[in-house]
């Protein structure tokens, strides 16, 4: 297929010497982005007839614009205008970049392949490799996201809450690093979904010590957690014994309570910053790009932090 060439002029402002570095160069050279190229290589994010744009470029564009939280349009203009989403994603000064309709083309290709996971898999394989976390144990939870449109989006589902309104959207199921935060395992579906419905899927080999809810507290939740060789730390609603039993249940809750909470620092951070506050797209597929999207982003920044702190 036809593909345009980019990065092939040198960026005459940006090779001026003296020049620091960004945090995006840094965060780029935590990939191999080859690897990432390869799995993209068959998209042509173009119309019939016109060059297509490179793949990982397109790619490197979404990660920006789930950063700066920017929409496909804005998302265009920036490229258009900022030295270091150029740099970040190939471009040199005098090039033409993506309009708005090719990041649309490329996302519905993504959709279409059903790539989202694989690439999660990549970028978090990669991370993982460089050796900055000792894994210590493992926080699990789920968090609601409101759909696009409540009438238009009919994989969509509602779901009560105890303390707020009720949210027709999905639901994002999520395990993380009990001390780094990063996620290692990310799944969605429908806003009524349980949330121990996905643990087995989102969880790693090895979790240790697995902090969660009442949500996951039962034999079921428990055995799997269990078979993959953890150990279940989780919040229990109640206890039989007396004053005595459930003062060590208090105990033990407290304790659980206080590890647990860190994942919701992890949702924080996605809803506030990086625009997973409600969904962008309508249907469940859109969904698990978005959120996955938004997991490969975070992932990237939170260790590009930890780099960033062990080497001060």
């Amino acid at each position: 297929m036809a593909r345009r060439r980019i990065g092939q002029e040198r960026l005459g402002f940006a090779d001026a010497q003296g020049r620091q570095k960004s945090s995006l160069d840094e965060v780029a050279a935590l990939v191999d982005w080859t690897e990432v190229d390869r799995l993209l290589a068959d998209i042509s994010a173009a119309p019939k007839g016109e060059p297509g744009w490179p793949p990982l470029a397109l790619f490197r564009a979404l990660l920006l614009a789930t950063w700066h939280d920017l929409s496909d349009v804005r998302l265009a203009e920036a490229l258009d205008d900022r030295a270091s989403f150029r740099r970040f994603c190939g471009f040199v000064a005098s090039e033409a970049t993506p309009e708005r309709t090719a990041f649309v083309r490329f996302r519905a290709e993504l959709v279409r392949r059903g790539l989202d996971r694989p690439l999660f898999e990549i970028i978090t394989r990669q991370l993982d490799q460089r050796g900055l976390v000792m894994r210590t144990g493992t926080l699990v939870d789920a968090t609601l996201i409101p759909s696009a449109s409540i009438r238009h989006d009919g994989e969509a589902r509602w779901a009560g809450h105890r303390r707020r309104k009720p949210t027709h959207g999905y639901k994002a199921h999520v395990a993380t690093d009990q001390e780094a935060g990063l996620i290692r395992g990310v799944e969605v579906t429908p806003a009524n979904v349980h949330d121990a419905a996905e643990l087995d899927a989102v969880l790693p080999d090895a979790p240790g010590d697995t902090y969660g809810d009442t949500a996951f507290s039962g034999s079921r939740p428990e055995a799997v957690i269990r078979a993959r060789g953890g150990n279940p730390r989780i919040v229990h609603a109640g206890t039989w014994g007396g004053p005595e039993a459930l003062a060590r249940l208090k105990a033990h809750n407290a304790t659980v309570r206080r590890v647990r909470a860190r994942i919701e620092k992890v949702f924080g951070t996605c809803k506030r910053s990086y625009g997973l506050r409600r969904m962008r797209w309508l249907g469940l597929a859109k969904a698990g790009l978005q959120v996955r999207l938004t997991a490969m982003a975070y992932n990237l920044r939170r260790t590009w932090r930890l780099i960033t702190v062990v080497a001060a």
